[in-house]
């Protein structure tokens, strides 16, 4: 059985990630993009800190994953909105609850 992701912990998982990719990138003094390519095409020789360096992989994969899932939550957010407009005005109200990915958008 699929677990749903609500909105709320995408967002604490971006902003966990966010916050460990911040002290690799200070640590290291690398962006976690360009780190990934190099993690990626296996040009970091450093057996010494292969352990960090596969963390700090997984962070930024978690982080690109999550921001992957909160820009198609995005997208079907604004397609129920553009329905809802009855003009080519579109109306964004903040939420009070937040709500599952996947399920049409029905609050959890």
């Amino acid at each position: 059985m699929a677990v749903q992701t609500t909105l709320d912990n995408l967002l604490n998982d971006l902003r966990f990630a966010e916050q460990s990719l911040r002290r690799f990138e200070g640590r290291y003094q690398l962006s976690s993009e360009i780190f990934y390519e190099l993690f990626c095409q296996g040009l970091l020789d450093d057996g010494q800190h292969l352990e960090e360096f596969a963390e700090w992989a997984g962070h930024y994969k978690l982080k690109m994953k999550r921001e992957s899932a909160l820009k198609e939550f995005s997208q079907e957010r604004l397609i129920q909105l553009r329905r809802q407009s009855q003009d080519d005005t579109i109306r964004l109200i903040p939420q009070q609850s937040f709500r599952e990915l996947g399920d049409g958008l029905s609050t959890s």
